[in-house]
């Protein structure tokens, strides 16, 4: 049932936003991107990461021991060769796991070894000291050295009793540290399930978010679809103006044209008006000068013999210049230019720039004409985008996906009362299990209580100057307290070995076949081997949720997507379960979609670039006559020049000349006329220089306007007919490709709606980190808590344990220092005795007791 219910509630998460398109994509520039927000998604309590503090430190090393006891790599093969026959490989492969487990099993052997000798040999040195060996017998023998062999055994002593107390207190720390994370265990547990109640709670919210965000796409195709004209037409229109633009852009130049020459054709009318009138009047003045010029040099005073040579001179000079006195340039022969100007003024009574405006302003109409056109397409499509969003909102309504949830939720809640239920039981096993390491713990304690305790009397209680047989109570204390000691030793040490060999067996196996695989994630290629689980399944997750073994699934990738906080969509890999475009039958829905823009037909013909007058003001302006026009006779009399000397240069010389005769009637006259030159150049050769520079510039641009006229208005009239065919004729490619591309840009937006659907579904929706979280917790309890905590008390047990050995040895041997003896040696003066009165007996008498009399004389 259970299994069902996920197959469902997975089905509505996938079923909530797939829209597949299966039409031939189409490569063309993508979309304005939409925006959809992020999908609502709770927080998730549990952080399944576990710092263990100080102790870390032991952790490390017990870790650094475990693989110098055990380094070889994990036996995968070997595992799932006997898990696949169930353990009946063990008898072929036994040497691969004696192989394996060789570090194990010397340790093992040395600590069970340890177990039975440590009772034997407790046996036979009780024995023995009963039969006075072994350090049994209660007489000491002085020596000279006698204190420093005490205080070096004393030294050892102590330094190998705070040995055994580092160790038990790393034993001691880390089973109180299993006890206190014991009490966190609750906690763990209780916010994975509030995890999983976040999960079944969020993703009805998220499902729902995501049919939401369908009205994105909705609002958007309508506003394109809207706004059809400016953005298809506007489309249409600029990929024509490429073309049209510059055809209409020619013909409003040649308007300009038109204009400019009708200017210049007034200029040349009156600017020759104007010199062949001052031409006349200007011949009647210089002939008049030059007639009273030579009238004037009659005078007697340039011919007279009487008179200067220089004068004569001067005035025969005057004379020879007055013929350069007369007019150049003759424009009273030019002819009139009426007829041109008449013909252009009929030209520009059309007006050109209206008229090819107006070709503007239909070209321009081309998103107005689209919007228009296509407003039958445009409803049909409103209508489908409507039904979309109701078969989504109705398709996902199919799945009983609250109920699924509220099933799943009742799991978990029965799931977590289960395990509430197991709370007391499990602190009553942490406590039994807690007292019984504190008993372990306590034996060693003992031994070291004794071992303080004799080297705390036997050091106060020293005293220097008594004899062995002569100690105080107080040394003699510490000596026995020593012995108890070793006695407590022989009888704790091999129970002590026994429990730290099965601890050990247990927890390094645990460690290295368990937690250290899992960290690698060689444990999950264990279990992902395939036909491992069911010799038919290749995957045994898929094979027993989809019944399709081939697919690939694995705990490995499960898990892994899962610890990223992944969607379960991309976790159980149900993309390629679930086929919901053949529910949805979205492609259906696509295909309609484009279908109804496919189905736009545009109609350009009523553009009109350039009306019929427009052309025909065109042919007349190319036949006003300009090319009739005597350009070269114009610009021949222009050159000339006004007159045949430069009037100005004239007068200064003639005034020069003047200058040089003597003052009379003649210098007089001469000068006034001089004047009168001068009067004449700026009242009339100076305008009709101005306007014979007028007549040149117009002259010159009317030659350059009538160059190939004809053929250049043919050209832009070509060009205009051109364009004309292309928006009337040619342009269906050009809006089936526009159309296309429109359509590309409305289809693309349900592309991003189906693809941002997809990977929320992989990435958002329904995060699985909850269920990843509960494979780290039980490994955090298992690994972090239980195996790391016992291992380290076994390593702190077993480093006590070994080193009571030597404390056994050094306590025997300082006990010898502290006790007081039955008897002692006695040693006679030898120095102040001749050597002839030694006397023959033995120089080292016994005596039971110290307050025995002495016999000897020397005493």
């Amino acid at each position: 049932m259970w299994k069902t219910g996920i197959l469902l509630l997975l089905g509505a998460l996938l079923a909530a936003g797939e829209l597949q398109q299966e039409t031939e994509p189409r490569r063309l520039p993508p979309p304005g991107k939409l925006e959809f927000g992020y999908v609502p998604a709770g927080v998730y309590e549990t952080l399944a990461h576990y710092e263990p503090g100080p102790i870390g430190i032991l952790f490390h090393m017990l870790h650094t021991f475990l693989y110098a006891v055990q380094p070889n790599a994990f036996p995968q093969d070997l595992i799932v060769k006997l898990a696949k026959d169930k353990f009946g490989a063990i008898q072929t492969e036994y040497q691969k796991a004696i192989y394996y487990e060789i570090g194990f099993l010397v340790c093992a052997a040395v600590g069970l070894l340890f177990m039975v000798l440590m009772p034997v040999v407790g046996l036979f040195f009780c024995m023995c000291r009963c039969c006075d060996n072994c350090g049994g017998e209660m007489h000491q023998r002085q020596r000279k050295n006698a204190d420093c062999r005490r205080g070096l055994l004393g030294t050892l002593l102590f330094s190998t009793s705070l040995a055994i107390t580092i160790g038990v207190l790393c034993a001691y720390a880390a089973n109180q540290n299993l006890s206190s994370q014991v009490k966190n265990i609750r906690r763990l547990v209780n916010t994975n399930m509030r995890d999983l109640h976040t999960f079944a709670n969020d993703t009805p919210m998220q499902i729902d978010y995501l049919i939401s965000q369908y009205a994105t796409v909705k609002k958007k195709v309508i506003y394109n679809l809207n706004n059809i004209g400016p953005l298809l037409g506007g489309r249409i229109h600029h990929q024509l103006d490429k073309e049209v633009h510059p055809a209409l852009d020619r013909v409003l130049n040649m308007a300009g044209a038109m204009r400019e020459t009708k200017e210049a054709l007034e200029n040349v009318s009156v600017s020759l008006e104007v010199l062949q009138e001052g031409t006349g009047k200007l011949n009647f003045n210089l002939s008049l000068i030059r007639t009273n010029i030579n009238q004037t040099l009659n005078d007697p005073g340039c011919h007279d013999e009487a008179s200067d040579a220089t004068t004569v001179q001067l005035c025969r000079n005057i004379r020879q210049s007055l013929s350069q006195l007369q007019i150049s340039a003759n424009f009273t022969r030019l002819p009139r230019v009426n007829t041109q100007l008449e013909r252009m003024k009929n030209v520009l009574r059309t007006n050109l720039s209206a008229i090819v405006q107006r070709g503007y302003a239909s070209l321009n109409n081309t998103p107005n004409m689209v919007f228009e056109q296509t407003g039958g397409v445009v409803e049909s499509i409103k209508n489908l985008m409507d039904g979309i969003g109701n078969n989504i909102s109705r398709f996902s309504k199919k799945f009983p996906v609250q109920r699924c949830l509220s099933d799943f939720t009742i799991f978990i809640n029965h799931a977590h009362a289960k395990i509430e239920d197991y709370y007391p039981e499990i602190d009553k096993m942490d406590f039994y299990r807690w007292i019984g390491c504190i008993a372990l713990c306590c034996m060693v304690v003992l031994v070291l209580a004794f071992n303080y305790l004799g080297l705390l009397c036997g050091t106060l209680g020293y005293d220097k100057h008594a004899s062995p047989t002569t100690r105080g109570c107080i040394s003699n204390t510490g000596g026995t307290m020593l012995m108890a000691g070793v006695g407590f030793s022989f009888i704790f040490s091999w129970v002590l070995m026994g429990v730290v060999t099965i601890i050990f067996l247990a927890g390094g196996n645990m460690e290295k076949l368990v937690c250290e695989p899992f960290h690698t994630k060689e444990l999950f290629k264990v279990v992902d081997t395939p036909h491992l689980v069911n010799p038919e399944w290749k995957n045994f997750i898929p094979g027993y949720m989809y019944n399709d073994s081939d697919l690939e699934l694995t705990t490995e990738s499960l898990y892994s997507i899962c610890k990223e906080n992944k969607g379960i969509y991309s976790a159980m890999r149900l993309d390629k379960v679930f086929n919901i475009s053949s529910f949805l039958n979205t492609t259906v829905f696509t295909k309609d979609v484009v279908g109804h823009l496919d189905s736009i037909k545009i109609d350009l013909k009523d553009i009109t670039l350039l009306e019929e007058e427009g052309k025909q003001n065109l042919v007349d302006f190319s036949e006003a006559g300009l090319s009739e026009i005597n350009y070269a006779d114009y610009l021949e009399e222009v050159n000339k020049g006004v007159t045949a000397v430069d009037l100005r240069s004239f007068v200064r010389e003639l005034e020069a000349q003047t200058d040089l005769m003597p003052r009379g009637p003649l210098q007089s006259a001469l000068k006034g006329y001089a004047g009168t030159l001068r009067q004449i150049h700026s009242q009339q050769i100076i305008p009709m220089e101005q306007a014979t520079s007028a007549l040149n510039q117009s002259m010159r641009f009317l030659e350059r306007t009538a160059s190939d006229l004809p053929n250049k208005v043919l050209a832009v009239i070509d060009g205009v007919e051109a364009a004309q065919y292309l928006v009337s004729h040619n342009a269906t490619y050009l809006v089936s490709q526009e159309t296309k591309k429109y359509t590309a840009t409305i289809v693309g937006y349900f592309q991003q709606y189906i693809d941002w659907v997809k990977t929320s579904l992989a990435t958002e929706v329904a995060p699985c980190k909850p269920f990843s979280n509960i494979l780290d917790t039980a490994e955090i309890i298992t690994c972090s808590f239980l195996v790391d905590s016992m291992n380290t008390f076994w390593m702190g047990l077993g480093c006590s344990t070994l080193f009571l050995l030597p404390s056994i040895i050094l306590a025997v041997k300082l006990a010898k220092y502290y006790r007081r003896m039955d008897t002692e040696d006695v040693y006679d003066d030898v120095e102040t005795i001749p050597m002839k009165t030694i006397p023959t007996y033995e120089t080292t008498n016994r005596f039971p007791r110290a307050s025995a009399p002495p016999r000897h004389i020397d005493w």
